[in-house]
Formats: C-alpha cells, sequence, structure tokens
C-alpha cells in the first residue's frame, strides 16, 4: 500500500513546492511590493487558478521532463502576463519594471529547474522499486509488443506480469484462459488490467468491469484500431462514446491560438516599423527604376482550411503572362536583375508580414503554394492538404531544412510536405523561435536554393 501512497502526494506536495518558490523568491527580491495582503493573495490565487484551468498538475505515469513541456511554457507565458498585470494598479516606474522582469525570470528558472529535479527523484526512486503498479493484460493482438516496450521501461515504474488469452501461447508471459485471470489477480495483487476489446466478448468485458470495480483495480480497455491509429490522434468523450480524433494539432486549443496570434502581431509590428517604413521605399525605387510595372506583385494562395488571399511580394520579374502557373527556376529569364538580389536574399517576401498583421499569415508556417500547384499536389501527394490545418507563414520547418525554391525531383515536395506535417503536429512557440533563428542566419549565409 504505500507505492499506492506515494502517489496520493505528489500532486499536493508539487503545488506545495511551486507556490513556496514563488512566494520565496517575491519576498528575498521584491519585498517592498510583496510584503501586503492582496499581493501576496493575487499571486498566489492566480497561480492557483491558472494551473488549475490548464489542468497543468495531474501527471501520467509515462511522463517525462520534456513530455508537457509545452504546457510549462504556457503556464509561464500566462501567469507572466497576469504577474504584470498587477503593476498597472500600482505606480510603478521604468527601473522597477526591469527589475520585476528579472524577479519573474528567476522564479522561472527555479520553477524549471524543480521540474528536473523532480522527474529525476522519481526516476530514480522507480529504478529501485518504488511507486510501482502491478499490470497484466487480458487478449492478446500485434498491441501487445507495443504495450511490453511501455511496461518494459523501468522509468515508468510498470511491473508487467504477463497476460491471459483463449488462444494458448508458448511464451513465459503466458498466464493462461481468460477465465483464470480473477484469481491470478487476487493472489498477485495486480493494480492494473489491460483489456483488448477485439478479443474479448461483450459479456466477458461486462464481467472483468464488474471484477475490477469490486476490487479496486484499475482497467484500462484497448480499443479495436484497426490499423489506423496515429500519432497526432486524440481520445474524447461524447456523453459517454469515446471518439477517436486521427488528427489532434496543438493549435487547436485557443491558449494556443491567441498565444501564436500575438507574437506574429508583435513580431510583424516591430518589422513593419523598423525595417519596412524606409527599406521598401528604397526598394521600390530600384524596382521602378529597372523595369516598368507595379512594386508589389500579389497572387492568390490558399491559406487555413484551404482559404484564399492575396499574398504579398515584391516584384523580381518583369511583367509576363505565366507568373501565376510556371514557378521561378533557377536563372529564370524572366527575373529581373534587382530581383535577383531580392530572391538571394528574402527580402522580395517582405510584404508578406502586411499579411501576418492583417491574419491570412504566421510568421512560421508552411510555404503558401501558387493555387495551380496546391490543386495539382493535393490530388498527387498523399497527406499534402494536411498543412493547411494551420496558417501558412513567411519561413517554415521545410525552408531551413534546405526544402526552398524550384521543385526538381517528386522527392522534393515529398519531404516538403513531410517537414510541413511535422510542425503541424508538434507546434511551439520554442519551435518557432528556432525557425526564426534558423532563417535569419540562411539569409545572412546566403541560401543556395534562392532563385
Amino acid at each position: 500500500m504505500i507505492k499506492r501512497g506515494f502517489a496520493d502526494f505528489i500532486i499536493p506536495i508539487s503545488m506545495f513546492i511551486h507556490l513556496a518558490i514563488i512566494n520565496s523568491v517575491l519576498y528575498l527580491m521584491t519585498p517592498d511590493t510583496f510584503l501586503h495582503l492582496p499581493a501576496i493573495l493575487f499571486y498566489n490565487f492566480s497561480w492557483l487558478f491558472i494551473t488549475s484551468s490548464l489542468n497543468f498538475y495531474p501527471t501520467g505515469r509515462q511522463e517525462y521532463f520534456f513530455t508537457n513541456i509545452k504546457k510549462v511554457f504556457h503556464l509561464f507565458l500566462i501567469y507572466g502576463l497576469t504577474y504584470f498585470c498587477w503593476f498597472a494598479f500600482t505606480e510603478v516606474n521604468a527601473a522597477l519594471m526591469s527589475y520585476q522582469l528579472k524577479v519573474y525570470g528567476m522564479i522561472c528558472l527555479i520553477l524549471i529547474s524543480y521540474r528536473w529535479f523532480f522527474f529525476f527523484l522519481l526516476r530514480n526512486y522507480r529504478l529501485k522499486g518504488g511507486n510501482y503498479v502491478n499490470v497484466i493484460v487480458i487478449g492478446s493482438d500485434k498491441n501487445l509488443k507495443k504495450l511490453r516496450g511501455v511496461f518494459d521501461n523501468p522509468y515508468f515504474g510498470y511491473r508487467y506480469c504477463g497476460f491471459f488469452d483463449d488462444t494458448k501461447y508458448e511464451s513465459p508471459a503466458y498466464l493462461g484462459k481468460v477465465l483464470d485471470c480473477f484469481k491470478y489477480i487476487i493472489d498477485h495483487n495486480i493494480d492494473e488490467m489491460y483489456c483488448t476489446a477485439a478479443k474479448l466478448e461483450k459479456k466477458e468485458l461486462e464481467n472483468l468491469i464488474n471484477f475490477a470495480d469490486n476490487n479496486l483495480i484499475k482497467l484500462k480497455v484497448i480499443p479495436d484500431n484497426k490499423d489506423i491509429f496515429a500519432k497526432a490522434m486524440s481520445i474524447q468523450n461524447y456523453d459517454r462514446i469515446p471518439v477517436i480524433d486521427l488528427r489532434t494539432v496543438p493549435l487547436d486549443t485557443e491558449i494556443a491560438r491567441v498565444s501564436k496570434r500575438a507574437f506574429d502581431l508583435l513580431f510583424s509590428t516591430l518589422v513593419i516599423v523598423f525595417l519596412l517604413s524606409w527599406l521598401i521605399p528604397i526598394l521600390a525605387l530600384l524596382i521602378k527604376w529597372e523595369s516598368p510595372g507595379p512594386v508589389f506583385f500579389s497572387q492568390k494562395r490558399h491559406g487555413l482550411k484551404r482559404r484564399l488571399f492575396l499574398c504579398y511580394k515584391l516584384r523580381s520579374m518583369t511583367l509576363n503572362n505565366e507568373s501565376n502557373s510556371t514557378q521561378a527556376t533557377k536563372n529564370d529569364v524572366r527575373i529581373t536583375r534587382i530581383g535577383k538580389i531580392l530572391r538571394k536574399t528574402s527580402l522580395d517576401e517582405l510584404p508578406q508580414f502586411f499579411n501576418v498583421f492583417l491574419g491570412d499569415m504566421s510568421v512560421v508556417g508552411p510555404r503558401p503554394h501558387m493555387v495551380v500547384h496546391t490543386r495539382d499536389y493535393s490530388i498527387s501527394v498523399n497527406k499534402y492538404l494536411v498543412r493547411h490545418f494551420v496558417k501558412p507563414g513567411i519561413t517554415g520547418l521545410a525552408q531551413i531544412r534546405g526544402y526552398r525554391g524550384e521543385i526538381k525531383r517528386p522527392s522534393d515536395i515529398l519531404n516538403r510536405i513531410k517537414l510541413d506535417i511535422f510542425y503541424v503536429e508538434k507546434w511551439s512557440l520554442g519551435l518557432d523561435l528556432t525557425i526564426i533563428s534558423k532563417t535569419i542566419m540562411n539569409v545572412l549565409n546566403g541560401e543556395e536554393k534562392a532563385c
């Protein structure tokens, strides 16, 4: 029973330590602003309310330090905004606000250090035999091997005892027929049993459910997946009916959309005000000086949910009738001399920050293709349209990995789409910042595939 008792105290202990860290840092570094009751209540209840809203504290047995790291940074972002909201009701000067940034940075640093230390201690505790659960599987199918990979990981604290199935197996893990499991579960203090739905009749499942409920044993049912499960899936309940969502996108959540949109607005505003305000007039003069025609080139592209929008660029070609159907190639005769420089340095893409500001695009995301290419690739490239679950971007993961510019081989578009889908499924603000920094480095160093 000790192994269960430890787990019961993990969440309250973590909550207490988190609040102790926050209050200790504030007391030691900002006693003047912290040591009065309204401030203390505000900082503590804000933390409890935000962590509750994010469902932050329940942790799974199969969780590593990095498993829910996105949720940690979402928490830091929201609590940080709340933290500084307090100063809207107090008179503080610029110097004090600068110091408060350091204070909050210290809070985040200690909290993330504690998270690492927590998982380090938990791992070592489980490796020594603590906080474990005894598990069995009832009904063997091809998922059993995958489950064994989880159960055999000592970090997670499972003790796999074996499996029951009405088909006899020549395996040391085979424990007998399904009816034999009841006595075994009682005799060996089993904590959890995993039932394969495809291998059991309805009546057998009902008996197992009743037995588990009457003996304080957790029962988990593995649905018949028909080999359709995917890494990006999630299971939701619709009035007690489990529904499998095969395409769960991080940006489906409101907090993720708001944080990404806030970043896009801030970043695009800074670029427009401090860079485009003086650079575009200079580039416009050069473009007009070399060839007649408009400074800007706009083209219909497909964006979020395949909605059409006008994508803006600086004109880098002479006026022609093929701009909406033929992709630019190396040494394309349509490209002007100033256009070659613009494309090589990606300066022709700068007006797309207006698209970001207007909400049609994001700073980071899958690059939007011409309408004709979207139509063709959606037919010829498997899962091509998955990239349209998010807004297109000025730069993206595929671009920093070398898949930009002209598509010469089928592998070029296939690899680009794989990276786009990876981005859609694994999005985080940290990934966006990594892509932006890598993009800036590529621009400064010059990109070989720019044309």
